[in-house]
Parts: C-alpha cells; structure tokens; sequence
C-alpha cells in the first residue's frame, strides 16, 4: 500500500485538510442554503397539498351546484309544464263556454224570430179572415140582391173566422 501511496503522491495532511475543509463547507451550506432550500421545499409541499384539498373540494361544491341546478331546472320545467296544461285547460274551458253562450244566443235568436213570425202569421191569418168575411160578405149582398140579414151575415162571418 506504502507504493501506491508514493505512486499517487498522497499526502495524509492535505487529506485530512481537505476532509475539515470539506465538512466546514458542508456545514455552512447546510445551514445556508440546505436548510432553508429544504425548508422551502417543505413550505411549497404543504401549499400544493393545500391547493390539492382547495380543489377537490370546489370540485366537490361545483358538482353540488350543478345538481342543485340540474334540479331546479327540472322543477321550473315541470312547473312550466303545469301552467301549460293549466293554461290549456283554461283555454279549453273558455272555449266551451263561449260556444255555449253561443249556442244559447242562437237559441234565443231563433226564439224570438220564431214568435215573431208566428206573430205575423197570426196577424195575416186574422186580417185574412176580416178580408174574407167581408168578402163573404158583399158577395153574398151581391147574390142575395142587396137584402139584409145581419144574423146570417154574422154566422157566416164566425164561421169563417173559425
């Protein structure tokens, strides 16, 4: 070993210079910039964690929006869908009660044009039967020669009238 320590030229001095340069080095980058790396790491480790559970729970919470949204939007559609149907129904009711008043006008149309013309027969039919009673009546002053007989004149007159 003693030839391989010439060979290489090994001081065990320097060596052990080298050595307490080395750890004095290592110390004071330890405690320099180490540490406070380390501690930095460890600082961005907690906030990305951090970050990490902020997220699942929006994530958490969007997905509780969204189905409270899903829901109210069915609600207003079945909502909306009740006042369609409500409002046809309506629709549908009016409708019926309009024909109905409608069909109650005609009716009452009809009516009156049915008493009014019943009206006018009635009173045709009576003037009709002045007209011929006195008709009848000439004529029979006519054939009887101008002789007057009110009682017969009568008679003929009611039964016509009849």
């Amino acid at each position: 070993m003693g030839n391989i320590i010439d060979l290489f030229h090994v001081d065990f001095k320097l060596l052990l210079a080298q050595m307490v340069n080395f750890a004095i080095v290592f110390a004071v980058l330890y405690f320099v910039a180490l540490k406070p790396l380390l501690a930095a790491m460890h600082e961005r480790s907690e906030k990305i964690e951090k970050s990490l559970s902020d997220a699942r729970r929006i994530e958490n919470r969007l997905e509780e929006a969204e189905n409270e949204y899903q829901a109210k939007v069915g609600e207003a559609r079945r909502e909306a869908m009740a006042i369609m149907e409500k409002s046809q129904a309506q629709a549908e009711e009016k409708r019926k009660e309009i024909l109905a008043r409608a069909k109650l006008e005609i009716g009452q149309a009809i009516n009156e044009e049915k008493e009014k013309l019943r009206r006018e027969k009635a009173k045709v039919l009576t003037e009709l039967k002045k007209e011929a009673g006195s008709l009848v009546a000439l004529s029979l002053e006519k054939i009887l020669g101008g002789q007057k007989q009110p009682e017969f004149d009568r008679r003929i007159i009611d039964k016509m009238k009849k």
